[in-house]
């Protein structure tokens, strides 16, 4: 393997904070390529670069795909994605001020509130 893409690896014990680092990740930890997953997932492999590389937004579906292939949580992907799953966004507009201070209260500490 050349030395430059052994080290250009993620780390396994890193947590990605966006979805084309997940799967970048993902795809390294079970040595596939990006051509071989691509079609796989019924996307061109240029495409799913371009997904890795924050270019692209992939849609929901690819998302499910992609979660089922890996075996990950759809929800934690959606969210690397920027997208928030369906059934939270109805929390949100249901209870708007008893979610945001739930979770305020539960995530940010010190009382820091933004």
């Amino acid at each position: 393997m050349d030395i430059n893409k052994q080290n250009s690896q993620p780390n396994k014990q890193n947590e990605s904070s966006s979805l084309g680092a997940r799967i970048r990740e993902l795809r390294y930890q079970r040595g596939i390529g990006i051509k071989k997953l691509a079609p796989e997932l019924g996307v061109d492999y240029t495409y799913l670069s371009r997904v890795e590389n924050e270019k692209a937004v992939p849609s929901a579906k690819l998302i499910q795909r992609l979660s089922e292939y890996f075996d990950q949580n759809k929800d934690e992907m959606m969210l690397l994605a920027d997208k928030v799953p369906k059934d939270v966004i109805e929390i949100l507009r249901e209870h708007p001020q008893e979610a945001l201070a739930l979770l305020r209260q539960s995530f940010i500490s010190d009382g820091n509130q933004t």
